[in-house]
């Protein structure tokens, strides 16, 4: 896993397959409390096949606590049998879910209020 800053406001989570994904997203939760200026955040999927229960509660979790904060969690190249897991326990309509990384920064953009 790899957390990164895709911009200043901005941080991308290149997620690894299940058993890591937990651990990572609980470091994600950690780092997102550490940022004293907030951020969006991208959980890219492309090498996660499948999500267990346990790391659905941590996407929960990081949710909330970016939600809190008024800021986004956008999940981007999420494997069909992951939507499938999102799509059965209805959690395909409490999270984003965006084609890739592109896709998620600019729906973040287009969230941001515009300043005049």
């Amino acid at each position: 896993m790899e957390i990164r800053d895709l911009s200043e406001n901005i941080l991308l989570v290149e997620a690894s397959p299940e058993p890591n994904l937990n651990e990572e997203l609980a470091n994600t939760i950690d780092a997102v409390r550490e940022r004293n200026d907030g951020c969006d955040v991208v959980v890219d999927f492309l090498h996660v096949d499948i999500v267990t229960s346990s790391s659905l509660s941590k996407l929960l979790k990081l949710r909330k606590l970016l939600m809190d904060d008024n800021h986004s969690l956008l999940l981007c190249s999420v494997s069909r049998a992951t939507k499938g897991i999102f799509s059965v326990t209805a959690l395909d309509s409490i999270f984003t879910i965006v084609a890739d990384q592109t896709a998620a920064v600019n729906e973040i953009n287009k969230q941001q209020p515009t300043m005049k």
